[in-house]
This record gives structure tokens, C-alpha cells and sequence, in this order.
């Protein structure tokens, strides 16, 4: 059995070939998208953050209206970029939401990916310390989310509160239990898996990894999660951990499916270079059925994980789009063993 959940962008354009023309148009949307992906059987509804573009962004309110109309497809990130964040702010936001899912939120973090503009994380009030690289500011700030979110209390008393309080320092509320494992964290790299494990947060790997060995994605990423899943056994944490793995996965049924992607199987690994370093980026995978088990099969990454997050055209529309994920968990997961 494999978790199979879809991972929305969040595009929006004012095109009229675009089905989300505004920001109402992708946040309700991917409201009602989650809502249809439960009915079908689907296990999570993930969300991307950007700033500065039209993509969605602030993701808690947005989890939080999920997690409202749905009762029990879990809802998560991938990812959250901690540059950006207040990690003690986050915790109430957080654990708000996974509250109001009835503890349904997989959280999904990282030091985030190149961005709109120069710097952003500082127009948002942030700065690396001195020496500190951005990345070490994300590390940063995930160290007092993690802290925050065991429930400890931490703040001194005011002696003439204007209510009462328990005894004792005072923590962060509302408190979530059971949410500080259920963080991921989106590595790029077989060393960030390391660090990940390390750390105690799950796994998250998407369709790049920052650096390249000359072997296929999907054995590199298979790799970085068979060393995760060492070094986790080695931190001896008291819990067993989750992988994910993204993909772009379309099933070719019918006469859209193959205006829009019908590509007649070409798709390969690509290698370019992101934030001045090398990286290797995933294929899709575009075909009928039949061929489609054929490729995934092979796919040594997939079977490594526990959980499948499909990236889906978001802009192409909810109806589309729970056609997408409808495909892959009717035609496709049953035969790879996945349902």
C-alpha cells in the first residue's frame, strides 16, 4: 500500500486559456480539488509556498479551509521556505490548523528554492547573522520550530497576568500533539537526507536533486533515501519515519489527456544547473496505462517511498485535474501494487 496524494503549485494567470485567472480562483479551487481527491480515494492534498508570485503562498489559512470541508485526506506542504518564516508564530498557525483537521497536517519545510527577488526573506524581516549563509538562517529558525512545537514551556510568567495561568513557564498555544512528527523536511541533496534524519523530521523529495553522479534521478534519489533511512536507524529516534517522492504522472485516456500530453513517451532526465550549482531534474512520465506500469516499475525511488505526491496542472481546472489523479489511482496503482 502506498500513500498517493496530489502537489498543486498554485498557478494563477489572467489568460483566458487559464482556468485559475486570480488568487480567489487558485485558493478555492484547491479547496474543491482536495475535496473531489478524497472522495476519490486519494491520501493527501500537498501545497507549494512562493512569495512574491502568482502562485499561492500562505499556506495555513488555505490548510486550515481544507481541513475544514475534508475529514480525512491528510493535507500538507512541500515545502514551506523557513528564510521566510517566524518559527513561533508558525507553531500557533500550525498547530491551529492541524487541530481543526483533527490531526490530519504533514508539514512539509525546507530552506526554500530560488526565488522571485533578490533576497527576499529580508523584505520579509529576516537576515542571516553574521557568517550565516541564507540556508543557515532556514536551519535557524527550523531549530526553534522544532523546539516550540514539543509543547515545553519556555516564556516567564507576567506575575499580574490578565488571566490566570498554569503553573510553571508557559508555552506556545494552541499546542498540537503528536504534530512535531509529522514535519518534512525537503532535501535536495543524499547529505540533506543525512541532516534530515538527523534532526528527526521526515523525508521529502521532489523532482530535482541539487547535485548530480551521472546515474539516472530515480536511482540518485533511491540512494539519498536508502542513506536517510541509515542515518535515521542510527539517531535511534522513537518513531518510524515517512518518504515522499514527487512526480508528474499522466495516465493517457482519453482525447484531452493526449492533446495535452501526449508526447509519445520521450520524456528523459534533464541536467542544468539552480542556484549556481549542478542539478538533475526528473522526467514525467506521459503515456497509455499499459506502458506507463511498464516505466514506473522501473522507477527505483518510487518503490523506495512510502508516499507519492502527484504534481498536478492546476490551471487546467479542478474537474481536470481530479480526472489526472482519478487515472493514475484506477488504472495505474493497482497493477504496480501501490493500491
Amino acid at each position: 500500500m502506498k500513500n498517493i496524494g496530489f502537489l498543486s503549485f498554485g498557478h494563477w494567470t489572467p489568460s483566458p486559456q487559464s482556468q485559475t485567472r486570480s488568487a480567489a480562483d487558485v485558493l478555492t479551487q484547491s479547496i474543491d480539488l482536495a475535496v473531489a481527491a478524497e472522495e476519490l480515494g486519494a491520501d493527501g492534498a500537498y501545497f507549494r509556498v512562493h512569495h512574491f508570485a502568482r502562485q499561492l503562498a500562505s499556506p495555513f489559512p488555505l490548510l486550515a479551509a481544507v481541513g475544514a470541508r475534508t475529514s480525512r485526506i491528510e493535507i500538507g506542504t512541500g515545502v514551506i521556505d523557513m528564510r521566510y518564516e517566524n518559527p513561533l508564530y508558525m507553531v500557533e498557525d500550525a498547530s491551529a490548523a492541524d487541530l481543526i483537521s483533527g490531526g490530519r497536517l504533514q508539514l512539509g519545510i525546507s530552506r526554500g528554492s530560488p526565488e522571485q527577488v533578490i533576497e527576499g526573506y529580508k523584505y520579509f524581516g529576516y537576515a542571516p547573522a553574521e557568517g550565516e549563509t541564507d540556508a543557515d538562517m532556514a536551519r535557524r529558525h527550523t531549530a526553534v520550530f522544532l523546539q516550540a512545537l514539543e509543547g515545553e514551556g519556555f516564556a516567564r510568567p507576567n506575575p499580574r497576568p490578565m488571566f490566570p495561568n498554569p503553573p510553571g513557564l508557559l508555552r506556545l498555544e494552541p499546542h498540537s500533539e503528536g504534530l512535531r512528527e509529522r514535519i518534512w523536511w525537503g532535501a535536495g541533496t543524499r547529505a540533506t537526507a543525512e541532516w534530515t534524519a538527523r534532526q528527526g523530521m521526515n523525508l521529502m523529495s521532489s523532482t530535482l536533486l541539487t547535485e548530480d553522479t551521472g546515474v539516472p534521478f530515480h536511482e540518485l534519489q533511491a540512494e539519498q533515501i536508502r542513506v536517510f533511512r541509515k542515518e535515521w536507524e542510527n539517531a535511534g529516534h522513537a518513531f518510524t519515519p515517512r518518504v515522499s517522492v514527487s512526480r508528474s504522472i499522466f495516465a493517457i485516456t482519453d482525447d484531452r489527456d493526449r492533446a495535452y500530453f501526449g508526447r509519445g513517451g520521450t520524456e528523459a532526465d534533464q541536467v542544468g544547473h539552480i542556484d549556481g550549482g549542478i542539478a538533475r531534474f526528473g522526467r514525467s512520465y506521459a503515456d497509455e496505462p499499459d506502458k506507463l506500469i511498464e516505466q514506473l516499475a522501473e522507477d527505483s525511488a518510487i518503490a523506495e517511498a512510502d508516499t507519492l505526491l502527484l504534481t498536478v496542472p492546476n490551471q487546467l481546472g479542478v474537474e481536470y485535474n481530479a480526472h489526472v489523479i482519478e487515472s493514475i489511482l484506477t488504472e495505474v496503482a493497482p497493477e504496480l501494487g501501490w493500491r
